[in-house]
């Protein structure tokens, strides 16, 4: 079961299918989604797969997806979680995006200093990665100011959309 992680301004809950609603204004913005390496969402039943998907790898164990709650107005704000996760090598990535909206505000950050907190005290996660497209600098200076290391260029490593 994934616990709910508190933080001093946001509230980290399980993500629940019902959230894809209020996700789909995040999901449909090409902004948010030129770093995310797939096409925004056109409508909110593609959002609902989406997070249906999540939600059945959270009941397998094979993802860990929070949703990112503001505490002061209850805003879902984005999500932020692990997938590809590796047991034999107790590793995983992380991944996480928020709400233009709400950028710049460093939470981004205190989510994923909790959840790295608990990938290394609950989850035993020895190595955590992230995968971040080379032109986005705000999140490459974001993960390396929590302690990751740049270790290189995955050139063609996923396919990117360009949009129109």
């Amino acid at each position: 079961m994934i616990p709910t992680l508190e933080t001093e301004r946001l509230t980290l809950r399980p993500l629940e299918v019902v959230d894809a609603g209020r996700l789909f204004p995040i999901f449909s913005n090409a902004t948010v989604l030129k770093h995310y390496g797939m096409e925004p969402h056109a409508t909110v039943d593609e959002t609902v797969q989406m997070v249906t998907n999540m939600v059945e790898g959270m009941r397998a164990g094979t993802v860990i997806r929070w949703g990112i709650v503001r505490k002061d107005d209850l805003t879902l704000i984005g999500t932020i979680g692990f997938h590809n996760h590796v047991p034999c090598h107790r590793r995983a990535e992380v991944g996480y995006e928020i709400h233009p909206d709400y950028w710049r505000n460093g939470y981004a950050s205190e989510a994923l200093q909790t959840t790295l907190d608990y990938s290394s005290r609950v989850a035993a996660f020895d190595r955590i990665g992230a995968v971040v497209y080379t032109e986005n600098v705000a999140s490459q200076h974001m993960l390396e100011r929590n302690g990751f290391i740049r270790e290189g260029t995955l050139t063609l490593h996923a396919p990117r959309w360009q949009g129109t």
